[in-house]
């Protein structure tokens, strides 16, 4: 039983079809909530098999984040000084409580973060993946996406479609062929190590 969190790599679009739980970007079908991913025989030759993610339950232990956990969170709000996010999940163990993490302008990327502007890195709605760097104050932990592998997973284009990541900074969106700027993490397939 595999537990994935959002924006994790389950397949090839080509293979499965994908059900709840799960989004078709470009060929991959990734997961969109936290919970075990299952798949379903066709009975019907030549249909694809079903993939899908069902929700964890609330009974699941819950976790806490801690110093160099890997968080992955909904921004909420951005300003010119920092990203707000909603921590959703610690590792692969969903938040039943409320944790709130802040990506400073200075803790976006690893190079030239006197250029860096927020609202170009996230944009409200993003679903991000990111690194607790210190406990922050009462209210917040501080959290960095400098590493290759953390950034913007999941996004929603001005049209409402989700986008597909084009290079380190930019995503498309599929239907408008839109361009937004985003700090975009690189894909972690399931099986792989989120710390490369």
């Amino acid at each position: 039983m595999t537990v994935v969190t959002p924006g994790e790599r389950l397949g090839l679009a080509g293979e499965f079809f994908a059900s709840n739980g799960t989004v078709e970007v470009g060929d991959h079908i990734y997961a969109s909530i936290v919970g075990t991913v299952t798949t379903t025989k066709s009975t019907t030759s030549g249909e694809l098999d079903t993939i899908q993610v069902i929700p964890t339950k609330k009974t699941m232990k819950s976790s806490i984040p801690e110093v160099s956990s890997i968080v992955t969170g909904k921004v909420l709000r951005v300003n010119p000084r920092m990203a707000t996010l909603s921590i959703m999940v610690v590792g692969d163990q969903p938040c039943a409580d409320n944790f709130q993490g802040i990506i400073r302008v200075q803790d976006v990327r690893a190079t030239e973060r006197d250029k860096i502007q927020i609202y170009n890195c996230f944009r409200p709605g993003d679903i991000v993946r990111a690194e607790v760097i210190s406990l922050g104050d009462s209210r917040s932990y501080y959290l960095s996406t400098a590493k290759n592998e953390l950034g913007v997973i999941l996004a929603t284009s001005v049209a409402g479609h989700t986008m597909i990541p084009i290079s380190w900074e930019e995503m498309v969106c599929p239907k408008t062929k839109a361009v937004e700027n985003r700090k975009c993490a690189k894909p972690v397939a399931i099986g792989e190590s989120s710390t490369q």
